[in-house]
This record gives structure tokens, C-alpha cells and sequence, in this order.
């Protein structure tokens, strides 16, 4: 870019100024203008590095949040140590109001942590014994122990400003464009300033005013505005995008991103809590509720599945022995079949049963009215007869509605996928108003609807966070992993959602809109700056006007001309996130109702009063205690009226009156 300034400045005016000077013509000499274009230039540059320095802020603000010293057990005894010296398996100690030096998992204290600085959420999250913690996050209550697991460049934060770096190092597709544009852009400027130079030379001018024409074309024509138009923006656009918890991991998922038209949702894990928690046990003919959860609980011994999980939990929680479970078998989208005390157990959802002949009887219209209000049936049978069913309900993430409803108004439609039943599925889709559901499909035909929703026209975003979501995270146009995710979908995906919610997804979108609006900005000035200032330089004005544009301030517009399109970029800075606000106003207006609910007899009756009254717009949480009769609603009372949940409760049937 630097090759026409080089040519104007150094070729044209210093080395004729000099042939004039040897052979004694001191009437045409330009030492001064070129000495002047050349130091207006590198102002220009100096200011242009300044504001450049500007956009690589947001690296540089995460780079500093990690402690620099840390206080650990060594020999039995508490030292202060270099966060960098800290090794693997070390316990370290956090005081309140520290910052956690590296990630790890807690082993002693329970405490309130702030991970804004990862997430962009500022509520603190609740750790206990367990719970993992991230190097950089902010300790706020209590002091507590943790077993160090990743240090230095393992850590979440050396990662995130790894991936965050290599974002802004890597070229986005437009950047290119811009890169081939100025690859041609440079011999025709030096074509036009050649010709504009003989054109007036020919037209009687002489050699002095035909050299400053020359040289004012070139400088003017200098294309580093149209260089800087794309990186400095995108630049600004991931470190921005990094600071609330939404990571790009390449320049293309930023530039792409911004056409996303359909948004393609797994359910557990990212919808919901990924978190279920068994809701009814349903014992067969000739079976013990508890001797039915233990057989049950049995069977998923070793599971890594949420649902299995779910049991294990509850069995654990009323003491109940468990027998040894032997010949794991995993039957991939249906279940598991396991030998548990010496006899054989298939668990699993109805396709299991039917596919290994197991006749279900009552339990099957059960299950149905169960999956109707949202819960999961897992069916257990011993060998061909059934033994139970367990209902699994998992929660949906407060932020889920909200999430929908913000790509509903930015015109995205949304469809969920997920292996559940379509019963189950589609009162999950209900409650958080999603277009289009689709259910029952296996982990490894994911990526298979991916390519037919593509197909169909659409610009694909898909929004998972386990193992099975990989394939279609990779086939879609973006990917984007929810943080706590697996490692394996994480590694998959364009973005990574550190948030853990779905309020990152319209957010992503509306940031990427944001760059390339600024980038269509900065194309416009910058081709509109060369489009005018070229014909000026070239002399156009000077018959009508006897306007001539000296080339020292040809070099002086040029710089400034470098100096708007980075601050314009820059601008990106004042980028405001739907999603804080959102959840600030969400917080400050939301209320709690407690309603009366008569009438309830099982855990059927509690999923459909909390599927009616999730149902509602403006509803944030609904907790149904069937022991204590009650309904514990959290709303925004400018969108859903109290005596619209009562009513929604007696239309299923049920006494309902609210509680002052």
C-alpha cells in the first residue's frame, strides 16, 4: 500500500528535484513537498497506530485479569507463590475478594463467584464442594480451597485469548476481497496518475505542474483505507464479543454469522438445565415403588446420561441398596440393556420395548400423558415383561424463552432437535415458543437434518453442547457450543457460548450484523474517498476553477482518510448487548406470585399446572409443589396479569386462588 506514496514522494519529486539541482535548474525543485507528504504520511501513521492500538483493548484487559501471585499448601504450610509456579494437584487458597489464579475443582468451603469476565453475566454463581472454578473470576463471599487442574496455558482464559488472537489474525472472506481489490487498484492508480501526467504535458503544461499532478494522484490513491477497513473492525467486533462471553474463533464465523436465518437448537443442555430430576415412579404389575427405582437405578449404574443420572440421584437420595450391574451394552437412540442381579434388564424409551417384544399394558397410556406434560418415560423390563416407568422432567433455562423471542424479532426462524419423544419435545418447544420441533432423531442422523434444512435455502446456526452434537455443530453454516459444554463440541463449533445460556445466540447475530454494517462503512468511505479524491488530484477542477490539489494536502487527506475508517471501527466499542440489559431489566421488574392449587393428586397433575403456566408470555420460572398445594410463580407483571395464571390453572380442572 505504502508502494505509491514511495513513488510519488521518493521517484518522482526527491530524485527530479535532485537532476534539477545537479545541472543548476533551481526553479523546479521539490525537496520540501516531498520532505512534507512524507512526514503528513507518517502522522497519519502514528495516529492510525494509536487508534489501532485501541481495538486490541479487549486482549489486552483479558491478559491482565489473572492474578499474579497466588497462596498455596506446600509441606503443610501456606505460601505465597507466582500464579505461573502453581502446579497440577497443588490446593490452592482463595480469600473473599480475591481472584482465583487457575482453574480448578473445589475441595474445601462453599462461596459466590463472579465469572463475569468470562460469561459477561454479573450475577455471581453459587460453588460449592465439587463445583469446578476458573482462573481470572473473582471470589466474593467466602474463603475456600481448590485442587488445581488447569494451569497456564491450559487455563480457561489462556484459551479463550488464544482463540480470541488467532480470530483477529486469520483474514475473513471480505477481508480478502478487500486485499484483491487493492492488489489491482495499485498499477491503475499508477496507469491514471501516468496518464493524467502526459494529458497535461500534451495540453501545453509544463513538466512542473504535470509532476505535481503525478504526484498527487499517487498519494491520494494510497489504498490504506481500504486495507484497514476490514481488520481493525473485526478486531474490535471479537474482542468485544470476547468481553461478554461470546467467542469467535476465526474471522469467516464473524463475517457469516450476520446471515443466519434459521437457528437449530439441541434440547438438553442447552434449552433446558441438563439437570433432570425424576418427577414419578411407576412401578409395573407385581413391583415395590422403591424395589422399582432400585432395580431401575441399577441398570444405569456407569451411565454418563443425564436421564440415567437423574435415577441414580433419587435412588441414592432414599438409601436405597443397589445390585451389581454386569454386560453393559449401549443400544445407540434407544437405550441400554444391562444385567442387573443375575437377571436381564433393557432400559430405555418405547422403541427398546417394542423392538424387544415388551408388551407395556396401562403403562404405556401413562407414559404418554407424562411425556404430555413435558417429562421423559424411561421403560425398565425384566427380560420381555415390564417392570416400570420413570418420568424425568428437565428444566428449561430462564433464559431460553427470552432467547427465542429476541431471534423471533431479528426475523430467525427456530427449530429444536432432539432424541426425545415427540410427546415430551414438543411440551418443551411450547413452553419456550419455539417454530418447529424435531424429535426422535438419533445422535448420528443430527447432521443429516442439518444438511436438509441447508438444502432447503436456509443459513444454518446450530446451537449444541455434547459429544452426539459434534457432526451437526461442524455441518452447519455456524456452529456455536454452549461453554460448559464438552470439550469435543467446543473444539467443533465457530463460537462458544462461555454464558452457559442461549442469550448469547441472538446477541452473536446481532454483534456480527454490527461488524459488517461498520465494514460496509468503512468499504464506502474508503472506495468513495479514492473515487472523488482521484479525479481532484488528476486536475479535473483546474479548467473550470483553476483549482489544483497540492500533493501535500492530497498526503494529508489520505491520512486522515485512514485515521476515520479506524475510527470508525472503534465506534464498535459502544456496541451494547441485548442480553445484559435484557436480564437487568428482567431482574428489576420480575415479581413473585404464590397461587393455591386444589386438586392436584400426583406428579401428572404438578407437569401440566407448571407446563400451563410456562406456557404464559412474560412467565420466567413455575415451581408446583403438590405437597404443599401450591404454584410459586416468577413474572414480569407488565407482560402476564395474576388473575391470567389463576385462570390458566382452573381451566385444567383445578381449584386455584391466589395466595396474599
Amino acid at each position: 500500500m505504502d508502494t505509491l506514496v514511495a513513488i510519488g514522494t521518493g521517484v518522482a519529486a526527491f530524485l527530479f528535484s535532485l537532476a534539477s539541482l545537479l545541472r543548476g535548474d533551481h526553479m523546479q525543485l521539490y525537496f520540501e513537498s516531498a520532505a512534507i507528504v512524507v512526514a503528513l504520511v507518517m502522522v497519519g501513521k502514528f495516529m492510525e497506530a494509536r487508534a489501532k492500538g485501541r481495538t486490541g483493548e479487549s486482549i489486552r484487559r483479558l491478559m491482565d485479569l489473572a492474578p499474579k501471585t497466588a497462596l498455596v499448601v506446600r509441606d503443610g504450610k501456606e505460601v505465597e507463590v507466582l500464579a505461573a509456579e502453581i502446579a497440577v494437584g497443588e490446593i490452592v487458597i482463595v480469600r473473599p475478594g480475591e481472584k482465583i489464579p487457575v482453574d480448578g475443582e473445589i475441595i474445601e468451603g462453599h462461596t459466590a463467584i463472579d465469572e463475569s469476565m468470562l460469561t459477561g453475566e454479573s450475577i455471581p454463581v453459587e460453588k460449592g464442594v465439587g463445583d469446578m472454578v476458573v482462573g481470572a473470576a473473582i471470589n466474593k463471599n467466602n474463603g475456600f480451597r481448590f485442587r488445581a487442574t488447569r494451569i497456564g496455558a491450559d487455563t480457561t482464559l489462556a484459551q479463550l485469548i488464544r482463540l480470541v488472537e488467532e480470530a483477529q489474525g486469520v483474514k475473513a472472506p471480505i477481508a480478502r476481497m478487500a486485499d484483491i481489490v487493492s492488489g489491482y487498484f495499485v498499477p491503475v492508480a499508477l496507469g491514471i496518475a501516468l496518464l493524467a501526467a502526459i494529458l497535461w504535458l500534451v495540453a501545453g503544461e509544463g513538466f512542473g505542474f504535470a509532476l505535481t499532478i503525478f504526484v498527487s494522484v499517487l498519494v491520494i490513491a494510497c489504498p490504506c483505507a481500504l486495507g484497514l477497513a476490514t481488520p481493525t473492525a473485526i478486531m474490535v467486533g471479537t474482542g468485544k464479543g470476547a468481553e461478554n462471553g461470546i467467542v469467535f474463533k476465526n474471522g469467516a464465523a464473524l463475517e457469516t454469522c450476520h446471515k443466519v436465518d434459521l437457528v437449530l437448537l439441541d434440547k438438553t443442555g442447552t434449552i433446558t438445565e441438563g439437570k433432570p430430576k425424576v418427577m414419578a415412579v411407576i412401578p409395573g404389575q407385581g413391583f415395590a415403588a422403591d424395589a422399582f427405582l432400585a432395580l431401575a437405578a441399577g441398570a444405569e449404574q456407569g451411565t454418563e446420561h443425564p436421564l440415567g443420572e437423574a435415577i441414580l440421584r433419587a435412588a441414592a437420595e432414599k438409601g436405597l441398596p443397589l445390585a451389581k450391574a454386569e454386560n453393559f451394552t449401549a443400544i445407540p437412540g434407544h437405550g441400554v440393556s444391562v444385567d442387573v442381579g443375575g437377571e436381564r434388564v433393557y432400559a430405555g424409551n418405547r422403541r427398546l420395548m417394542e423392538k424387544e417384544g415388551v408388551e407395556l399394558g396401562d403403562l404405556g397410556a401413562k407414559a404418554e400423558a407424562l411425556a404430555a406434560a413435558g417429562q421423559t418415560p424411561m421403560f425398565f423390563s425384566l427380560g420381555r415383561n415390564i417392570a416400570g416407568v420413570v418420568a424425568v422432567a428437565d428444566e428449561v433455562k430462564p433464559s431460553s424463552r427470552r432467547a427465542v423471542e429476541i431471534l423471533h424479532r431479528q426475523g430467525i426462524k427456530t427449530v429444536m432437535i432432539t432424541g426425545d419423544n415427540a410427546r415430551t419435545a414438543a411440551a418443551v418447544a411450547k413452553a419456550v415458543g419455539i417454530d418447529e420441533v424435531l424429535a426422535e432423531v438419533l445422535p448420528q442422523d443430527k447432521a443429516g437434518e442439518v444438511m436438509k434444512l441447508r438444502e432447503a435455502g436456509y443459513t444454518v446456526a446450530m446451537i449444541g453442547d455434547g459429544i452426539n452434537d459434534a457432526p451437526a455443530l461442524v455441518g452447519a453454516d455456524i456452529g456455536m457450543a454452549i461453554g460448559s459444554g464438552t470439550d469435543v463440541a467446543i473444539s467443533s463449533a465457530d463460537i462458544i457460548l462461555m454464558s452457559n445460556d442461549l442469550m448469547g445466540v441472538p446477541a452473536a447475530i446481532k454483534l456480527s450484523k454490527a461488524v459488517i454494517r461498520n465494514i460496509k462503512q468503512n468499504l464506502f468511505w474508503a472506495f468513495g474517498y479514492n473515487t472523488l479524491g482521484i479525479p481532484i488530484a488528476a486536475g479535473i477542477l483546474y479548467p473550470f476553477f483553476g483549482l489544483l490539489l497540492n500533493p501535500m494536502i492530497a498526503a494529508a487527506a489520505m491520512s486522515l482518510s485512514s485515521v476515520s475508517v479506524v475510527t470508525n471501527a472503534l465506534r464498535l466499542n459502544t456496541f451494547r448487548f441485548e442480553r445484559e440489559g435484557a436480564a437487568k431489566t428482567v431482574k428489576e421488574k420480575e415479581r413473585r406470585a404464590e397461587i393455591a392449587v386444589g386438586g392436584m393428586s400426583c406428579q401428572h397433575c404438578v407437569g401440566r399446572v407448571r407446563e400451563a403456566l410456562s406456557a404464559l408470555p412474560g412467565v420466567a420460572t413455575a415451581e408446583v409443589s403438590l405437597e404443599e398445594g401450591k404454584a410459586t410463580v416468577a413474572y414480569d407483571p407488565g407482560l402476564v396479569k395474576e388473575a391470567a395464571m389463576v385462570a390458566a390453572i382452573k381451566e385444567l380442572g383445578f381449584d386455584a386462588a391466589l395466595k396474599r
